[in-house]
């Protein structure tokens, strides 16, 4: 593959360079891994000038529809946005439906937008393994508006706000108990809450926005720059769009001014390292001769209870620790 070629189409916006930049960074091949590597460096120099979206909710409330409302309000502003929509994957068979483009008809037509599902596989978090570089490859294909939509609310579903700039929870005011639907947890990350489907039932619309903004007062605030607000919307009928547009341009301003956009991306920055860098060592560790023919009679010892899963731990890495060394 000639990667300065590739890099070159992705830098002009050619959409078919990008999937193949992409499938190239998603690759679990080892040979392919010091190529994306490369192409990732040579693509640095010409990201980071976009507003990165993460957006979350429970399953139902309607992310695609007000994905495809608020990407079309965008595109049609002049703007390129890029989705990155995360897919479950099945923990029994490892397979995803990767059904976005479906559900985002419109948008995924929209010559200023772009649109790639990806599985979540095994990664936790509620977001694919490469989701931070397919984001970079993104920008330097010229999209200054990246969405990443991810597979639901769960207990590790936060992942994505370590990679975004602005984290938004998107809630539903007609399905029940709303402050007993979300985990404590998302609302501390959120930096805004957005409550969609507003035009089924006004009034139940209202007092759901009055008992979040009631809640978040007694929560830690995740920057004292910015006060979540809660907003409502009916993506359906596109009503309260403009208003969210222009809640994040408020937002971006008051962070760019005060250097707390640039510092978080600073420390996004590391968390990635560490992130990558436990990735890798479980690949050094599993790719050891010497692991990979114990593992099977250790897994085994657990299983019939002749050894704890602690002390199986730790003959694999006494011989992970005396193999490595040799080799």
């Amino acid at each position: 593959m000639d990667l300065q070629t590739l890099a070159e189409n992705i830098r002009a916006g050619k959409i078919r360079a990008l999937g193949k930049g992409i499938t190239l960074i998603e690759s679990k091949k080892a040979e392919h891994a010091q190529q994306a590597d490369a192409l990732l460096d040579m693509l640095l120099p010409y990201t980071g000038n976009t507003l990165r979206i993460g957006i979350t909710g429970v399953p139902g409330v309607g992310k695609s529809t007000f994905i495809e409302s608020f990407g079309s309000y965008l595109t049609e502003r002049g703007h390129k946005v890029a989705v990155l929509a995360i897919d479950p994957s099945s923990q029994i068979t490892g397979g995803s439906i990767l059904g976005d483009k479906t559900r985002m008809e419109e948008l995924s037509r929209d010559p200023n937008a772009f649109i790639r599902p990806s599985p979540a596989g095994d990664t936790l978090g509620g977001v694919a393994r490469r989701t931070r570089e397919t984001m970079l490859l993104c920008e330097a294909a010229g999209y200054d508006v990246v969405i990443v939509e991810t597979v639901g609310v769960g207990q590790s579903e936060t992942t994505v706000a370590s990679m975004v700039d602005f984290f938004m929870l998107l809630q539903l005011a007609t399905a029940g108990d709303e402050l007993q639907g979300i985990k404590k947890g998302v609302m501390e990350l959120a930096d805004a809450i957005v409550i969609n489907k507003a035009d089924i039932d006004p009034m139940k619309t209202e007092l759901a926005r009055q008992q979040y903004l009631n809640a978040l007062h007694i929560l830690r605030p995740k920057s004292y720059n910015w006060q979540v607000p809660v907003q409502t919307v009916s993506a359906l009928r596109h009503e309260g769009i403009e208003e969210v547009w222009e809640m994040l341009c408020e937002f971006r301003t008051t962070m760019d001014r005060t250097g707390e956009r640039c510092e978080n991306r600073r420390k996004q920055a590391v968390e990635w390292m560490w992130s990558m860098l436990m990735d890798d060592l479980k690949t050094l560790f599993l790719s050891n001769g010497q692991v990979a023919s114990l593992l099977g009679e250790v897994e085994q010892a657990v299983i019939l209870g002749s050894t704890t899963p602690s002390a199986a731990s730790r003959r694999l890495l006494q011989t992970f620790r005396r193999y490595e060394c040799v080799d």
